[in-house]
């Protein structure tokens, strides 16, 4: 297979303090806390589904973090965003309510899709979250209709999708970048390489493992970055988004990562029953986004380990205080099942 990526998909590789010169202080805090509550939030899940208290399926995105949020800076809440399956860290980054989060997770009338979604089935239109579905690819072609629209409403919002490696995998991915590519759509394609489609992983599913190429084959400027760099992620968001505002067309944004956790659920270890490899892991958590950023910050006297422990304190009974709540909510009434169908 042809390692296009290089060093970017290297487990040994980018385990020392991101670059942080020129960044103001109260942002990268922001970023760093955004990416912890995400992180802690998962964790809580992941807990809730090993002790048997969530009933569906969790895809939990821990160690890719970085992306969300370095995205979401360069965001607005008329902006449109779109996720998939693994997508908590996608809504949490543009509203951080891990309670109303925990609700729907628990099918809790209190969630954000009134318990009926899960964890799979995410909205918050307030904040820009258009929704995330389990279907592979499923609101790829969605968010470029709602990149067209916003062209016609004559506005400078754009649209996201994020999409991960294996989606890429599904034809609807490539009618819509060539779609949004001839309607010169204000489209931002955000695709999280994590090497692993379900459990297979890249160079056993295609040619290449640079995603981007798909970008080069429909003309679509593209940017390549270590997506575990908060700091490069939003560098490089930033740098499309105002591209995309100013009328120029979509935009590409591969972000190479790694999940901690198997496809599906809390374990590390196994995904979809296969074993994955122990080193390739450790060497992963080694590349931890926010202890990149957090090392980065303490050198630069930004940040210093107090305050983490006062934020991981602050985070942990927060959390706790949300879940309880969230488990002693409600469930939707019955005939909660008939409202909200559509026909």
């Amino acid at each position: 297979m042809k390692n296009e990526l290089k060093e970017l998909s290297n487990p040994e590789k980018y385990h020392e303090a991101i670059l942080i010169k020129g960044w103001d202080a109260n942002v990268l805090q922001s970023l760093l806390k955004s990416m912890i509550l995400i992180r802690k939030t998962e964790q809580k899940l992941a807990l809730g589904r090993k002790d048997g208290l969530i009933g569906g399926p969790v895809h939990l995105g821990a160690g890719q973090e970085a992306i969300a949020v370095g995205v979401s800076q360069n965001l607005r809440a008329t902006d449109r965003v779109f996720g998939a399956h693994r997508s908590h860290a996608h809504l949490l980054a543009l509203n951080p309510d891990f309670y109303k989060l925990f609700a729907e997770v628990l099918g809790k009338e209190t969630g954000f899709s009134k318990g009926m979604g899960g964890s799979m089935h995410l909205c918050d239109q307030s904040s820009g979250f258009y929704g995330s579905v389990p279907i592979v690819a499923g609101t790829v072609s969605l968010a470029v209709g709602a990149a067209m629209a916003a062209k016609l409403q004559k506005t400078d919002d754009i649209s996201v999708a994020y999409i991960g490696d294996g989606a890429v995998e599904e034809g609807v991915v490539h009618e819509s970048f060539n779609l949004a590519k001839m309607q010169k759509a204000p489209m931002l394609f955000v695709i999280e390489n994590n090497l692993f489609a379900s459990h297979m992983h890249i160079s056993l599913r295609q040619p290449s493992d640079m995603v981007a190429r798909f970008a080069v084959a429909n003309d679509i400027p593209y940017q390549l970055v270590d997506g575990n760099d908060v700091v490069a992620v939003a560098k490089a968001t930033k740098e499309l988004v105002v591209d995309i505002r100013a009328g120029k067309g979509p935009r590409l944004l591969e972000l190479v990562t790694y999940r901690w956790y198997g496809h599906v659920d809390w374990r590390d270890d196994v995904d979809v029953g296969v074993e994955r490899s122990v080193d390739d892991i450790d060497n992963w958590k080694a590349r931890d986004p926010i202890a990149r950023l957090s090392k980065a910050m303490i050198k630069g006297n930004f940040w210093d380990l107090k305050q983490e422990e006062i934020l991981n304190n602050q985070l942990n009974e927060n959390i706790q205080v949300a879940w309880d709540k969230a488990m002693n909510d409600p469930y939707p009434s019955m005939d909660a099942t008939l409202k909200y169908v559509y026909a």
